[in-house]
């Protein structure tokens, strides 16, 4: 965490560095109130916030509800001058510490202990002396903190903190919280970082999640596993946080629920099979499906080739599995499915490598010979589908097709599809998976076919739990995503998202086919009155909901309610992408034109340089996402399906990275201009972060406050939720019951 600022003749230069309050030093240096004063005035830095920190590793080790943080971290004073401070650590909220210890440059070093009201102490004069508020963010939190010095011009510093503390259950789950938002604070990005978890547990370790960024999961056996986070060249803006439970059960779950006001709450369900030494692997039937037309020619069907081969390779032991290869027309291999054994795989080894790209594309058939040779019993069937143009031959009209599709399709047939480059019918694929509760896969020219679907393959070929329904009872639900349940895979979890009304006791029960047999697992969990410390479950549910409605717009045609409502969203928790975005613009302006709306209360618009040029850019994306061909209709697809699976924080704000605009000479990405705060997203226009409801409210009464001023501070004592929202700068506007509160310099 960092702030510097400079008073010349009276200079006051505080720091905090991923929770290190430093302090310039200099001759005849006064210490005064846990600053360093300096009667002196001393050359002006370029750069306001010039420590660095280079490395910021950390490791973890959980065992049960025991959990021991190792940090190291690496900081560079680039500055010709030497620096003095404080290096402050916040305790995570709700930690337990057992103990903590420190070393700086190998020396271990005593800590002081702060509690909670000390702590704020601190905090808040750093904001009284003007400075920046960022650091409310941390104060209701204890914190350790020891005196640094010296920290030499040009030089590193190493610092290595360990603590242990004991995590609570909440809803049969446990968390893990390290708080890295810090590092947002960082002068420049980190060359590395990394959280590395090692779990334990006696009773075996069901369901793992990490709902903020992209990490990976190892298993080791069913009581030990590897959580793994690491970036480069990055600066980290949330706390890294992991979910899991433990126990020996068939399915693990998580359950978390977030609710900030009267209009409902948001709730989150994570399930997953469970990890075991020889997993109960159901036995399925498969069918895999190429184009052979013409177009597919040279190294594409030759790499489609040896990604069949692939998956021919590793099907399961008890598998049937069939071939078609379709181009003017289509034939099969086999009667029906057969046996994975050495004759069969022997006699698709030669089938494939007999393969010639020539003819038409003839889809049609090749699905109906599909489904023929699926026997109609109880085990699982999918069928996977690759091809590379649109149908010419046969039925070619787009709903007809998909409705002899449906006809044809007996019974919970999942057909997985693969577009190979961009002369393909989107529309049609998309709405085959869409139908079937699959997934669509698009290969570009640039990419390889054979490791796209050797890795999809890897992913869907051990089926654990079919046809799964979720309910819940004691409170009502609405708007859950996605729709249609998809089946859970080895290694792989299902995750809900969804409102909910009302609040207290109650059940999500999970249902589903495990070895052909009904099995029912109940969780017993609270819904919430208040909850808001799980604030990333509101942006994930927009996400996926605006995925959902982008979709079904852009599949089965525009409707004004529906581009309403995807407005209203996409501007409420900044679902920042290409069409959104010019959906907002093309609403902002309209409004503006009408005088709906004045101008100093848009969210969007008015933190834009130049709205139409903006709107021109993206103008070309909606186009294109309408369009059934092409590589603007590939892009929107795979765009859209991503927003509708979205499981993290990181991957929902991967959608607002690849979102820009350009003013003159310079392209900026949409989330610049964005925060998300307890739920809440802010939009910058200028110096002032503007609250995204200020648009959609009516006769809000206004009270202006000066920050840093005595009403500031007496704002935060009434209402101290309202810390999140002062700390994203000094100039604020911000929606509190029926009052808009402009904070200011």
């Amino acid at each position: 965490m960092y702030v510097i600022r400079s008073i010349f003749n009276k200079t006051v230069i505080i720091r905090v560095c991923a929770c290190v309050l430093f302090v310039m030093s200099g001759t005849a240096a006064v210490f005064a109130d846990g600053f360093i004063v300096l009667p002196n005035p001393v050359p002006a830095l370029r750069s306001p916030y010039p420590l660095e920190v280079a490395t910021h590793n950390v490791d973890v080790s959980i065992d049960g509800l025991s959990a021991e943080t190792s940090i190291d971290q690496v900081f560079v004073n680039p500055t010709n001058y030497r620096l003095e401070g404080y290096y402050i650590f916040p305790i995570p909220k709700n930690a337990l510490i057992q103990k903590f210890t420190m070393e700086i440059d190998g020396k271990e070093t005593a800590a002081e202990l702060l509690d909670a009201v000390k702590a704020r102490t601190i905090y808040e004069d750093i904001v009284r002396r003007q400075l920046d508020p960022a650091l409310l963010e941390y104060s209701d939190r204890s914190m350790f903190k020891v005196r640094i010095f010296p920290i030499e011009p040009r030089s590193k510093k190493r610092i290595k903190i360990r603590y242990r503390e004991t995590l609570a259950i909440e809803s049969g789950s446990i968390e893990y919280i390290y708080p890295l938002n810090t590092e947002k604070f960082s002068s420049k990005n980190l060359d590395e970082v990394s959280v590395r978890v090692n779990m334990k547990s006696g009773s075996g370790i069901n369901t793992i999640f990490c709902p903020t960024h992209p990490a990976v999961v190892t298993r080791e056996g069913t009581k030990n596993a590897l959580v793994v986070y690491e970036e480069k060249n990055v600066k980290p803006d949330a706390d890294f946080k992991l979910l899991f439970s433990t126990g020996e059960s068939k399915v693990g779950s998580l359950f978390r629920a977030y609710r900030d006001g009267d209009d409902g709450g948001f709730f989150f369900v994570n399930a997953s099979p469970s990890v075991n030494e020889k997993p109960e692997v159901i036995d399925k039937d498969i069918v895999f499906v190429l184009d052979t037309s013409g177009s597919m020619a040279g190294e594409k069907i030759e790499s489609a080739k040896r990604a069949l081969e692939y998956c021919v390779k590793n099907l399961n032991a008890g598998d049937r599995f069939q071939i078609v290869r379709f181009s003017t027309e289509a034939d099969k291999l086999f009667d029906t499915v057969s046996k994975n054994d050495a004759a069969h795989t022997a006699k698709a080894g030669k089938y494939i490598n007999s393969f010639k790209a020539i003819g038409g594309t003839n889809i049609e058939e090749a699905l109906r010979i599909s489904i023929e040779s699926l026997p109609k019993d109880g085990r699982p069937k999918m069928i996977v589908f690759i091809t590379d143009g649109k149908p010419t031959l046969g039925e070619t009209d787009e709903d007809r097709l998909l409705a002899s599709v449906k006809k044809m399709n007996f019974g919970k047939i999942r057909i997985f599809t693969f577009g190979v480059g961009y002369d393909i019918n989107t529309h049609l694929l998309d709405r085959v998976t869409d139908m079937t509760r699959a997934y669509r896969s698009y290969i570009t020219p640039r990419e390889d076919i054979e490791k796209a679907v050797a890795l999809f393959y890897s992913k869907i070929q051990s089926p654990v739990m079919t046809d799964i329904t979720v309910s819940i009872t004691g409170v009502k639900t609405s708007a859950v995503y996605p729709k249609d349940l998809p089946d859970l895979y080895t290694g792989s979890s299902l995750s809900l998202f969804g409102r909910y009304a009302g609040d207290g006791r109650s059940v999500v029960t999970i249902e589903g086919k495990i070895k052909g047999k009904n099995q029912r697992f109940s969780i017993p969990v609270i819904f919430p009155a208040k909850n808001t410390e799980t604030d990333f479950i509101p942006p994930l549910w927009a996400s996926r909901r605006v995925g959902f409605l982008l979709d079904q717009m852009r599949l089965y045609g525009e409707s004004k309610e529906v581009v309403d409502e995807i407005v209203s969203l996409a501007r409420t928790y900044g679902i920042l992408t290409p069409y959104t975005s010019y959906l907002i613009l093309e609403d902002e302006m309209r409004r503006v034109d009408r005088r709906e709306v004045n101008e100093d209360q848009l969210s969007f618009t008015k933190a834009l340089p130049a709205p139409q040029a903006v709107k021109e850019e993206y103008k070309k994306d909606m186009s294109a996402m309408k369009s059934t061909s092409g590589a603007g209709s590939v892009e929107a697809s795979r765009y859209v399906q991503e927003m509708n699976s979205a499981d993290n924080v990181y991957k929902s704000r991967q959608q607002q990275s690849k979102t820009v605009y350009r003013s003159g000479q310079q392209t900026m990405k949409m989330n610049d201009i964005t925060k998300n705060v307890r739920g809440i997203t802010f939009y910058q226009s200028g110096k002032v972060w503007n609250d995204s409801r200020i648009s959609s409210k009516k006769n809000l009464q206004t009270q202006k406050i000066k920050f840093a001023s005595a009403a500031y501070f007496q704002l935060i004592d009434h209402h101290p939720s309202v810390k999140g929202y002062l700390s994203l700068g000094k100039n604020v506007r911000f929606v509190l019951g029926d009052i808009l509160y402009d904070i200011s310099e």
